[in-house]
């Protein structure tokens, strides 16, 4: 039977490096390619062998055994490294009894505080704005994330600082995680300035976290938040649900969950439609209908689908976690090849968005196509799939609708400049050096404050 040596190798690699040179030169357009090499394909990273999946019924039959494709490869070996063993991170074995454990957090009773945090939020953001400003639009939606993820985690935000240093801290990993994947490992344990920064910035999330954590577990009473769920989750027996440490963990996923994801898709979404006036007014005129004047109602979100169908657009286009990695917990056949234990199994959702026989008009940005969203269920793969599909995922798509949603009711967004944007490509993908115009809508109807929903009222 085939093996793993016998799956197609991709063009392109250089024998010391593997194929780090054209996943650092242009690595959206390198894992494009692989399809037209095969079902599977073999590259290297550093000198580990890994097979790139490009049929997407074949990924989600490796997202559907999570036994046998267990999480693991360089990014979570990475993100190990920061966020320790929390539920994006943990491996098969802790990932049943940790999601049942956050679970709480993501009642269905609990959304209606969190949307009315993003909203509150994003209607104070876009307040300050200029008629006329010119945004750094990643910067704007990173404070906005961080912000609201703080203030669902927390309930009080943070001082100014504390919240600078967090953002800061993240952008540091997110820029280490992709560089630290896909260079040997040698070359990340040299003292160099980035892995100084690297480390730092590690520790002082930890630091920061640990002081809210342990002030918080000796303060029992629920403030309404995602920590005060966290904290009183309990496991099945009624025992304490999670060390301190676990909470640790936990706390730093869901604010790396929380804060890069959402403001790359929110920046992703006022680039895209700045360049598409007539699905701006559509969304505007959306919004106009439903909040009646007044702040967005959580209670009133399913309404917004057109708005909704801009953010599931934008996350085909420009999925937040462009590529992703799983490793063999035992020797598996995988569309006829043997793939021994620790084979590293990779996949990229942006390269499987963006094929056009999965996809009519596969690069064009396109809402409406999301009028019938069973057509592409098995090739849409933002979130992932599966058991290890992310829990956060209609919190986030929640978040992101409700603050495209504000900013939209205030401003008419344009572009700058002529010259086509690039993604900035790290863990995630991020527009790179994004700049947007805002011009005042002159037809803003006054501000009601009857109209805002409370967190009281969805609990």
């Amino acid at each position: 039977m085939p093996t793993i040596q016998d799956i197609p190798r991709a063009p392109g690699g250089n024998p010391l490096f593997g194929h780090a040179g054209p996943l650092v030169r242009d690595p959206l357009a390198f894992v494009s390619s692989l399809a037209g090499q095969g079902r599977l394909v073999r590259m290297d990273m550093g000198i580990k062998n890994v097979v790139v999946v490009c049929d997407p019924a074949l990924i989600r039959q490796v997202l559907l055994d999570d036994r046998t494709f267990d999480k693991g490869g360089p990014l979570f070996e990475r993100g190990r490294e920061a966020l320790g063993n929390g539920l994006i991170t943990c491996p098969h074995r802790d990932h049943r009894r940790l999601r049942r454990l956050s679970q709480p957090a993501f009642h269905p009773n609990r959304m209606a505080g969190y949307g009315a945090v993003m909203t509150e939020l994003a209607d104070d953001m876009a307040s300050g704005w200029r008629d006329g400003q010119v945004l750094d639009v990643v910067s704007e939606m990173m404070g906005l994330t961080v912000e609201a993820t703080v203030q669902t985690l927390f309930s009080d935000s943070l001082s100014r600082a504390t919240a600078s240093q967090i953002t800061d801290d993240f952008l540091v990993l997110m820029t280490g995680f992709y560089r630290r994947m896909i260079t040997p490992p040698l070359l990340n344990r040299l003292p160099s300035r980035g892995n100084r920064d690297y480390t730092r910035a590690i520790e002082r999330l930890r630091n920061t976290v640990g002081g809210i954590v342990a002030a918080r577990r000796a303060d029992e009473s629920d403030h309404g938040d995602l920590l005060s769920a966290l904290c009183g989750a309990t496991g099945p027996d009624g025992s304490h649900g999670r060390s301190e440490t676990e909470l640790i963990d936990e706390v730093l996923t869901f604010l790396l969950a929380g804060t890069e994801t959402t403001a790359a898709t929110l920046s992703w979404a006022m680039h895209l439609l700045s360049q598409n006036r007539g699905v701006e007014r559509q969304v505007h005129r959306e919004v106009e209908a439903v909040r009646s004047g007044g702040r967005l109602d959580f209670a009133r979100l399913g309404e917004l689908e057109t708005t909704g169908n801009v953010i599931k657009e934008t996350l085909r286009l420009y999925p937040a976690v462009w590529m992703l990695t799983r490793v063999t917990s035992a020797e598996t056949n995988l569309d006829g090849y043997v793939l021994p234990a620790g084979t590293i199994v990779a996949f990229s959702p942006y390269a499987i968005h963006r094929r056009p026989d999965l996809y009519e008009r596969a690069e064009s940005f396109d809402p409406d196509r999301w009028h019938d969203a069973t057509m592409v269920q098995d090739s849409y793969l933002p979130f992932s799939a599966g058991a290890r599909k992310c829990m956060g995922d209609r919190f986030a798509l929640n978040q992101a609708t409700l603050a495209l949603g504000t900013v939209v009711s205030r401003w008419r967004l344009s572009p700058v400049t002529d010259q086509p944007l690039r993604p900035s490509v790290k863990a995630s993908l991020t527009p790179r050096r994004l700049r947007l115009r805002v011009s005042a809508r002159s037809e803003r109807l006054p501000m009601r404050d009857s109209a805002l929903g409370s967190a009281e009222e969805g609990e």
